[in-house]
């Protein structure tokens, strides 16, 4: 049984969900400078749910110094934060500007934190990326 469609059925009707893009992290090659440069993989499109955090999930990032736009995403597969023993980066999610897409949701995300992680959907921590 996917309980998250059930679920997302209901949440929907209050809060649409937006078609979004996704680029998995690939890890990182060391550029030029000798710094590291994240890569990724290709992007794929797919509908996601954009949530403000709750009590819950903020004290599970409390001591991670996140600051800025910060929000919750729901997504279906398995997204990733930053992952420093494997060299990650977290995930990059593009939100365009679309009809009915809330402008203070439009731009780059990264993720930051996985706080649920099923075998069907990820709810995980997304920061608004400055251009």
């Amino acid at each position: 049984m996917d309980l998250r469609t059930i679920a997302n059925a209901v949440s929907n009707c209050v809060n649409p969900n937006i078609i979004v893009r996704l680029q998995t992290s690939a890890g990182s090659t060391l550029g030029a400078a000798g710094r590291q440069q994240p890569q990724y993989n290709p992007a794929i499109t797919g509908p996601a749910q954009i949530q403000a955090l709750d009590n819950v999930d903020l004290k599970k990032i409390e001591g991670m110094n996140i600051s800025g736009s910060v929000r919750a995403i729901y997504m279906k597969g398995n997204l990733a934060g930053v992952i420093r023993p494997d060299s990650k980066g977290g995930d990059l999610i593009t939100v365009p500007a679309a009809p009915g897409v809330p402008a203070l949701f439009v731009g780059l995300w990264l993720t930051a934190k996985v706080l649920e992680s099923w075998p069907l959907w990820t709810k995980v921590v997304i920061v608004k990326q400055t251009p």
